[in-house]
């Protein structure tokens, strides 16, 4: 018997992709753009809801001994309120990822629609509230670069440097 491990189709030692990793084009993503809105508008609203109760929350659980019975009955109220948000947020971000698109920002409502450009991982990035599918960027990067004016993917060259002979 051998002392090697038993390996099934993967000798090169290269890792596995679990699964596959979805690029979309512009038009895709694009045509995606209206349901993406509405799932990251009820997120928008999950989080500034979660923002207003949670301190709200707070306060009356510090003075939990001192309330009096309509400050108790808020309490409770407040506790259901920000459990339905919780789940909202939670929903709505799950859904997004059964998409294939990634929440950058949840509190900007910034996602980005994963792709390939010039070769290399890119996504083409949207904001809550700017009407269309306008930026783009490498992953890692932060910086948005507007999408061509035609519509197309940025048809951008990498730059090479030649050494002087």
């Amino acid at each position: 018997m051998s002392n090697t491990p038993n390996r099934a189709g993967n000798s090169a030692g290269k890792p596995r992709r679990t699964r596959d990793e979805a690029t979309l084009d512009l038009p895709t993503a694009r045509l995606m753009l209206p349901l993406v809105r509405s799932i990251v508008t009820d997120i928008v609203s999950s989080r500034t809801a979660l923002s207003r109760l949670v301190p709200e929350q707070e306060r009356l659980d510090r003075h939990r001994r001192d309330l009096v019975w309509q400050e108790r009955q808020r309490r409770y109220q407040l506790s259901e309120e920000i459990r339905t948000a919780e789940t909202a947020l939670t929903n709505a971000s799950a859904e997004l990822s059964a998409l294939g698109v990634g929440l950058v920002d949840a509190d900007a409502g910034e996602v980005d629609f994963p792709t390939r450009i010039n070769g290399r991982p890119a996504a083409f990035s949207w904001k809550h509230g700017e009407d269309g599918l306008a930026h783009w960027h490498y992953a890692g990067e932060q910086q948005r670069r507007p999408v061509q004016a035609d519509g197309d993917a940025p048809a951008a060259t990498p730059v090479r440097f030649r050494s002087s002979p």
